[in-house]
């Protein structure tokens, strides 16, 4: 066993690789010395040891340091080992034993929606949402649970044209304000509805999913029938408060699993 005075210099030694991830480039010591309140030989010597262990690289030259190709093997087989896809299953089988509607674990692909999993009631209905499959982010609710999240700017980046804004069904925003108004609403609201936007007949409830940083990393939805006869430019006037709690519950749940934060 490691005695009790290594674990500040690991907690130190992991933040010195959070603000490496954070950072579009290499930094210098003393940045890293400044953003995380440490003295300069401390700094100088964690980098040292996270060096030595390939887990940082230094630049000379530059007088900086990146991160190393043992941080990129770390994340490498994070993916492999499918860590959200694990711990979120048995929260969304959980969700749809509750509300005997599908549930959908998604994540942001560009300006796509891309469902991770699937769960699906003992009685299912044909849904155009499966695993594997892409739609656009600002017609899915889960899609505009994380869009809600993220800065403007993040937003106008995914969505730069009015190209972008692709219907599928005569509703949903047909550009940059449309979504906006949208995203205010539903950010106020804390959960994302779409009734008609991916396929007539049918609606979503979602709330995201936050990473340690309290940025959306993904979505839980839960999609059943229901048919909205209000026109286009016409709100359907139904949020599903209650089950939106319920989807808020396993997503808060799958949030603290992964070691996230919402504020």
């Amino acid at each position: 066993m490691g005695r009790s005075s290594d674990v500040p210099a690991l907690r130190r030694g992991l933040a010195i690789l959070r603000v490496l991830a954070g950072r579009a480039g290499p930094v210098s010591a003393g940045v890293i010395a400044r953003d995380l309140d440490l003295p300069r030989s401390t700094t100088y010597h964690l980098l040292a040891e996270l060096v030595a262990a390939g887990f940082v690289i230094h630049l000379p030259e530059e007088r900086r340091y990146g991160l190393g190709m043992a941080a990129f093997e770390l994340g490498s087989a994070y993916l492999r080992h499918d860590p959200l896809e694990r711990l979120a299953g048995p929260l969304l089988r959980r969700l749809v034993d509750q509300v005997g509607c599908t549930a959908h674990l998604g994540v942001l692909h560009g300006g796509e929606s891309l469902y991770l999993i699937k769960e699906r009631p003992s009685q299912p209905q044909t849904l155009v949402t499966d695993v594997g499959v892409r739609l656009p982010a600002q017609l899915t609710a889960s899609g505009r649970a994380m869009l809600a999240r993220l800065p403007a700017a993040h937003v106008r980046a995914l969505l730069p044209s009015s190209e972008r804004f692709v219907q599928r069904t005569d509703r949903g925003p047909r550009n940059l304000p449309e979504l906006r108004r949208l995203l205010a609403t539903e950010r106020r609201r804390g959960w994302a509805v779409e009734d008609g936007f991916v396929t007539a007949g049918f609606a979503s409830v979602a709330c995201a999913v936050f990473d340690h940083g309290a940025r959306p990393i993904a979505a839980i939805s839960v999609t059943f029938r229901h048919f909205c006869d209000t026109p286009r430019d016409e709100p359907c006037n139904q949020t599903w408060p209650e089950l939106a709690d319920q989807v808020g519950q396993a997503a808060t749940e799958l949030t603290t699993r992964i070691s996230g934060r919402t504020v």
